[in-house]
């Protein structure tokens, strides 16, 4: 990693890691820009132009956000005033949408990007998610009569001249699974550069980040706060007591701690905040560290994931259940979890021992994965199980028990 100085001045200097192939350096800090509900294009530019001034120079963006637009008008008066130099101190993001991943398609979604964005080039494409829907349809949520599998060896082909061609530097994936990035990798002449997924203190993806590391791809955190107030996140990262005890004892935020901590891990973080205040701590991140009891802290908290991709479910589609679109990546030892037993018998302590030298078949894990899902432990569950609560209710019942 070294420092991505920005021209001129800048009161942050924000590290940069080399993606390969190629090694193009990536701001490891980024400012997302999607927005739920969406906000007006001209907060998005004025939020891109502070950040720019505060020293941001990576910025995340997708076909779907609706916030290409407004990012390249902050661009180009980024320019005009002077608060860069040239484009190329900026590392800009953006994300073929759903019923654009189709062979021949990829290229043109590519180009009607640009034109948004008033750029020549992008530096990173990204696959937002693996899965195809009908063409011409740009909806979320999708029909779900509309999803269609993606035929990934075409589509990457596609996203591979799309990077020959010029128009981005470097191409990568987003909500993929470690089985679905071996798909890729099967048949691609260049690997992905990146895999940007769900990444926080209570969704810390082991077994991905590892999977990752050992092919050279860099993991990207989205929702490294939780995502509140988007239509699937929640406070409970923010409101996590394990985080708000460390955070009190450093004298920082916990959204400091947060992206800290997925800094020490090696991976390239995005924050989303369009509040000035916000984003200028979010950048205090980089002149002090996490003890080691901080980080075991930290890794002993249990783990959920936030983002199951519901709307990526359907059984017109090729993914049916949840289990099925993140590949099994969702529990267990297997799913790079700490486990703990508790037996006081020594045969069933010696039985629980024996685990690590087999493995549960992909049509096993599969069952257990079909297995109906019920909280065991909680208010929450008692209540559902009780039919006095519906759905919304539960899940601010079980954000508020996971702490």
């Amino acid at each position: 990693m070294d420092d991505a100085r920005p021209s001129g001045h800048a009161p942050a200097k924000i590290p940069a890691a080399a993606l390969k192939p190629g090694g193009l350096r990536m701001p490891l800090l980024g400012l997302g820009t999607a927005a739920s509900p969406p906000v007006a294009p001209g907060a998005t530019k004025l939020a891109v132009l502070e950040a720019i001034e505060l020293g941001y120079r990576h910025f995340d963006t997708a076909a779907l956000y609706s916030t290409e637009e407004p990012l390249g008008e902050a661009v180009s008066e980024a320019l005009s005033r002077g608060l860069i130099k040239s484009r190329e101190e900026l590392f800009v993001t953006s994300k073929l949408w759903c019923s654009d991943a189709h062979p021949g398609l990829v290229l043109p979604a590519l180009q009607k990007s640009l034109k948004n964005l008033k750029l020549d080039y992008i530096d990173l494409y990204l696959i937002h998610w693996p899965v195809s829907s009908k063409p011409g349809t740009y909806e979320f949520p999708i029909k779900k009569e509309e999803f269609l599998p993606m035929d990934f060896k075409a589509v990457w082909a596609d996203m591979e001249e799309c990077q020959k061609k010029g128009l981005t530097k470097s191409i990568g994936v987003s909500n993929f699974s470690c089985k679905k990035i071996s798909e890729i990798l099967a048949t691609a002449q260049v690997p992905p550069a990146v895999n940007q997924v769900e990444f926080n203190p209570l969704w810390q993806q082991k077994k991905l980040k590892e999977f990752c590391r050992d092919h050279e791809i860099l993991l990207t955190a989205y929702a490294a706060l939780g995502a509140k107030g988007t239509i699937w996140g929640s406070n409970r990262v923010i409101e996590c007591e394990h985080l708000k005890e460390i955070a009190e004892a450093k004298g920082k935020t916990v959204a400091q701690i947060c992206l800290r901590w997925a800094f020490e891990q090696g991976v390239s973080v995005l924050a989303k905040s369009f509040n000035k205040e916000r984003m200028k701590e979010n950048l205090e991140i980089f002149e002090w560290e996490l003890t080691e009891e901080e980080n075991k802290k930290i890794s002993e908290i249990p783990q959920t994931r936030g983002c199951l991709g519901e709307d990526y479910i359907s059984v017109h589609g090729p993914f049916k259940t949840i289990e099925e679109l993140w590949d099994g990546e969702l529990w267990a030892y297997e799913q790079g979890v700490c486990v703990l037993a508790k037996s006081f018998n020594t045969e069933k302590m010696k039985e629980i021992l024996e685990i690590f030298d087999w493995e549960l078949t992909e049509e096993e894990l599969r069952k257990i994965c079909e297995i109906p899902q019920s909280r065991g432990y909680g208010l929450a569950g008692h209540l559902r199980s009780s039919g006095i609560v519906n759905f919304e209710m539960q899940r601010e019942l079980m954000d508020a028990s996971s702490n």
